[in-house]
């Protein structure tokens, strides 16, 4: 049977080690993640913590809507097999108990109706040279190729660096949305987390990617861009590199778009469509 555990209710070391144990283990389920981008996040449970899903709640004109924190692409249930038939109960206590904007469940989560899918892209663990000569589209090869008068230093996150972000960074308009970016990526440093690199064109920084650095996943989080140099091909530059150095022992996930451009240039490196399950209420998106 499913049941709602409040916050000051989980034991979070037997939620910690059903997340770790996991077939759906993934990084925005962590404890201390949600803490940071949500605050206000509470747990669905099946049996001894068999299974878990977390749920976080914002307070929108006095209604209380499940909605996926920022910066958190997928959450969804998590147990040691993935099973269609406890998935449909989670899924249904969450349509019947909560005003739900909009849930993004993981991309092993399976279940017996049709939901609708979100494009991911994940190039696995690699041999460089192969995935480039067999993978890249042509006009990628050529456009890296042509990007090799940048240097690619990898950063510290200092004021200096989040300065560039905030000048030339796309989609987040709100103050206080910046103000989480900035929090969230110092949180990450903090716990080791954070890979960020730049490309240089002779002295001038002129792009900036930001990486979740996991042991075995690199995570992208921000390819932002001085439009003054475009031509330069500096995200095309920067994504090579990365690939050349870490996806032998990283995969690399391009934390997904359904914007064509977007979508087009993460599969031009290679990477493997990987879609997840979301469950949204129409009505409610339509109005906010």
């Amino acid at each position: 049977m499913i049941r709602r555990l409040k916050y000051h209710e989980i034991d979070f070391d037997k939620y910690t080690a059903c997340l770790e144990n996991s077939e759906q283990k993934n990084w925005y389920a962590r404890k201390e993640v949600l803490d940071q981008l949500s605050g206000n996040w509470h747990i669905l449970l099946d049996g001894d913590y068999e299974a878990v899903m977390p749920i976080s709640i914002r307070q929108k004109y006095g209604l209380s809507l499940v909605v996926m924190p920022l910066f958190c692409q997928q959450l969804g249930i998590f147990s040691k097999e993935d099973h269609a038939t406890i998935n449909d109960r989670f899924l249904n206590f969450l349509k019947k108990r909560y005003v739900v904007f909009s849930y993004a469940f993981n991309h092993k989560n399976s279940f017996s109706e049709n939901l609708i899918k979100r494009k991911n892209y994940i190039i696995p663990v690699s041999d460089y040279t192969i995935l480039r000569r067999r993978k890249y589209f042509k006009g990628r090869k050529s456009t890296a190729k042509c990007a090799q008068h940048l240097i690619y230093k990898e950063l510290e996150f200092n004021d200096e660096h989040f300065l560039f972000m905030q000048k030339n960074f796309k989609g987040l308009s709100k103050e206080g949305d910046v103000e989480k970016y900035k929090n969230y990526i110092s949180f990450l440093a903090k716990r080791n987390a954070l890979k960020l690199a730049g490309a240089y064109l002779e002295d001038r920084l002129i792009n900036i990617t930001v990486l979740i650095n996991e042991n075995n996943q690199l995570s992208l989080l921000g390819l932002i861009n001085d439009e003054s140099y475009k031509d330069e091909n500096g995200s095309s530059f920067l994504i090579d590199k990365i690939l050349s150095l870490y996806i032998h022992e990283k995969k690399f996930n391009f934390m997904g778009s359904n914007i064509r451009g977007i979508e087009v240039f993460f599969k031009s490196f290679g990477a493997e469509l990987n879609e997840y399950p979301v469950w949204e209420n129409k009505i409610l998106k339509k109005f906010f």
